[in-house]
């Protein structure tokens, strides 16, 4: 019995879901009535044609990807490996140049050797 009731309400409110989209529906088709007439009317005021909206049309969607900056084809958080600027001598520990420096270049800087002796 607790089935069929499940299956009873489900209907219901299967039911109540279609009328409410259709009454969203006509509200829709009820609200752009007016916008459509107002735009008709100031093209014909104008005298614009469907032809140069549409032209205009295209032309606004393409402008606004040109004011965006072009997607890379590179996967988002790739990125590419970075060449060692540095090399430890004696270690021969490396160190791109980027982020935090490592603690052979901190303890060599407070030595008073710089940084540029360990240049590759």
């Amino acid at each position: 019995m607790a089935r069929q009731n499940y299956a009873t309400l489900q209907a219901k409110i299967n039911k109540e879901i279609e009328k409410l989209q259709k009454q969203a529906q006509v509200l829709q088709t009820k609200s752009r009535k007016p916008v459509i007439s107002s735009l008709v009317r100031t093209m014909k005021e104008y005298n614009i044609s469907p032809d140069e909206l549409a032209a205009a049309y295209g032309k606004v969607k393409s402008s606004a990807k040109a004011g965006r900056p072009a997607k890379s084809t590179k996967a988002v958080g790739v990125k590419k490996p970075v060449a060692p600027k540095y090399r430890h001598p004696a270690s021969g520990a490396t160190w791109t140049g980027r982020g935090k420096a490592p603690l052979w270049v901190v303890e060599a800087e407070k030595n008073g050797q710089p940084r540029q002796q360990f240049l590759i």
